[in-house]
């Protein structure tokens, strides 16, 4: 059993485990429990009704939080041309073609989120040992790959979020800081698990999210009902 500390413990005791609560008063709990201290992230835990292996339930997507996430996300753009002015224009972190492409290929990792121009993708396809475990690989499905690079690179600024459901078939995203007030968390949280059940794979019959909970950083989670 780990050895949890006196704040871990001290959270624990307001908790009732065998009670489910509802999200804004999941939220009030977290709020209600000490904080770490630094300003930790307040994140969504999904267990998903879905057989990973199958490709017909891959549950994969994006969202612009209504209130971000509250974390600088450094941005790097693969493209060439005019759209390296726009992409540097738009304050991208990190812009450029092949040269970016032997840079990441060499260890270089210090970003959080990857942009490309469709012509880039068949030179970046190189780097999918690199970029595919961590989730940074681009696609056209979550507009990663795009030719509007100044939309794509607004959109993450303004709090859009990638989720993809892992091989337990579960999502683990960021709804925001724990210095974020009640109301902002909330909205964070219902537009995540909204856009969730709009991607529901049609194939699944009956309940889809199994199970939700929220935590923030170094306590213990509420089960929140669905």
């Amino acid at each position: 059993m780990k050895n949890r500390s006196r704040r871990y413990k001290e959270s624990e005791k307001q908790l009732d485990r065998n009670k489910v609560y509802e999200l804004k008063e999941a939220i009030s709990m977290i709020k209600k429990m000490p904080t770490a201290k630094f300003d930790g992230s307040v994140d969504l835990h999904f267990q998903l009704n879905i057989d990973s292996k199958k490709s017909d339930q891959v549950v994969r997507g994006t969202v612009v939080l209504p209130h971000g996430t509250g974390k600088k996300v450094r941005v790097a753009v693969f493209c060439k041309g005019e759209q390296e002015k726009i992409a540097k224009d738009a304050q991208a972190d990190y812009v450029g073609a092949n040269d970016l492409i032997e840079k990441v290929a060499g260890g270089f990792l210090d970003f959080d989120c990857v942009i490309a121009s469709p012509e880039m993708m068949k030179d970046l396809s190189k780097l999918g040992k690199v970029l595919g475990p961590r989730g940074l690989m681009p696609s056209p499905k979550t507009g990663t790959v795009t030719v509007d690079i100044k939309k794509a690179i607004e959109d993450v600024r303004r709090g859009k979020v990638e989720f993809r459901a892992d091989k337990q078939a579960g999502i683990h995203l960021s709804i925001g800081k724990a210095s974020f007030g009640e109301d902002k968390l909330y909205e964070n949280a219902n537009c995540i698990i909204g856009s969730l059940n709009e991607i529901k794979p049609t194939s699944i019959k009956g309940k889809f999210i199994k199970n939700l909970s929220i935590a923030s950083s170094m306590n213990p989670g509420v089960r929140v009902t669905i």
